[in-house]
């Protein structure tokens, strides 16, 4: 993995707006009803490809596909794992907007969340279908070939996320579910590091998870769970060098109260077990952007980079490169400029067709992320 050895390097969290020619393929898809799999593939590769271009022409130097052939980050392995066929109608219930059901009630209406098919396990999970991670691998190394960014990394659904989204039916415990899944995911984390790319394990579940999965438990019995979820990645992850992997923390892609986030400072020592190098986290919207202090008091172990969000990922405000700069140098001061690397909150289209950010302002944003990295790099060297 790249450091800011140099300069204040950058990079997002993962997701972003897909093109809307290739929506109806995406929905065709996930709903099962995808007639034509060569129409759908074509338009993948010309996404990435043009999607990898975007991020280097707006300042990004580590790079991804933009998630573009996935309904979602997280409900994506229901089509590449066995043991999925269980159906489920309704969507989870997000403790923050239970308390304010008027606006959840907005919030979802007439979405593609509320479309999204979810799937609940019902049977042995394993890995059965390498040809979509295959080509996905393809398009990316054809994509990054062509733009030469700094590096290029792929996102992966952690074992724990995958339990929020697609429930066990199946198993008898939650730890044997997690344990099945990360058996299975395995294979893709050790394909995407085989390939080249850093390894991104998207783990909303150590966070998020709080006012989501468990939002019943206590605070000490929250952290009893994620540290299993984090042993059991560290059990997939094996084999892969720390160094080549890093990770995302959120507490949920989108704009509402978030008055039930658990702190960074209750979980952070535990998400700092886990066998990666880089931490993505929030660290610019108004929940979560005073959270840079807590390294005053944590040490940040060696080897560790952050990667803070210094622009929000559901806000059409650009961000001035100015505060981009402020945010960066605040946690670089903390942990050391070689430690830090820019992002994003989170990603710009987690659910395919769903973001609250208009798609030509996440490219100006990213714009006023690089060059809000150029001003931090003059003051930090």
């Amino acid at each position: 993995m790249k450091r800011s050895s140099e300069r204040i390097l950058t990079t997002h969290t993962g997701s972003l707006p897909r093109p809307d020619a290739l929506m109806p393929l995406i929905e065709q898809k996930d709903s099962g009803t995808l007639r034509d799999k060569a129409a759908f593939d074509a338009a993948v590769k010309s996404a990435v490809g043009e999607i990898v271009h975007q991020q280097t022409a707006n300042g990004v130097d580590i790079v991804n596909d933009g998630e573009v052939d996935k309904p979602s980050y997280a409900t994506y392995p229901k089509d590449r794992l066995s043991g999925f066929g269980g159906v489920v109608e309704d969507f989870f219930s997000i403790g923050d907007l239970v308390d304010y059901p008027e606006y959840g009630e907005r919030f979802f209406a007439g979405t593609t969340v509320s479309r999204l098919k979810r799937s609940a396990c019902d049977g042995p999970v394993a890995y059965r279908d390498r040809a979509g991670l295959e080509t996905e691998i393809a398009n990316l190394k054809a994509a990054v070939a062509q733009a030469k960014p700094a590096e290029a990394f792929m996102s992966a659904a952690s074992p724990g996320v995958i339990s929020i989204f697609l429930p066990n039916r199946h198993y008898k415990t939650h730890e044997a579910y997690l344990t099945a899944l990360a058996d299975a995911m395995k294979v893709e984390y050790a394909a995407i590091h085989q390939a080249g790319f850093v390894l991104q394990v998207d783990c909303p579940d150590l966070a998020m998870g709080r006012h989501i999965q468990f939002p019943d438990a206590s605070l000490a019995e929250f952290r009893k769970n994620i540290e299993l979820h984090v042993e059991t990645l560290n059990h997939a992850l094996s084999g892969i060098p720390e160094d080549r992997v890093r990770l995302h923390l959120c507490w949920g892609n989108y704009e509402g109260p978030h008055h039930r986030d658990v702190p960074l400072r209750d979980i952070l020592d535990i998400v700092l077990k886990a066998h990666a190098a880089g931490i993505s986290y929030e660290a610019s919207n108004p929940r979560h952007e005073h959270e840079w202090a807590v390294f005053k008091d944590v040490k940040l172990p060696a080897g560790k980079v952050l990667i803070p969000g210094v622009i929000d990922s559901v806000s059409n405000f650009i961000e001035h490169p100015e505060l981009v700069a402020q945010r960066i140098c605040n946690v670089a001061r903390l942990v050391g400029r070689e430690n830090v690397i820019a992002g994003t909150d989170c990603g710009f289209a987690t659910f395919a067709g769903f973001h609250t950010v208009d798609p030509k302002i996440t490219w100006a944003k990213f714009a006023a992320m690089a060059e809000g990295a150029r001003l931090a790099s003059k003051e930090l060297w």
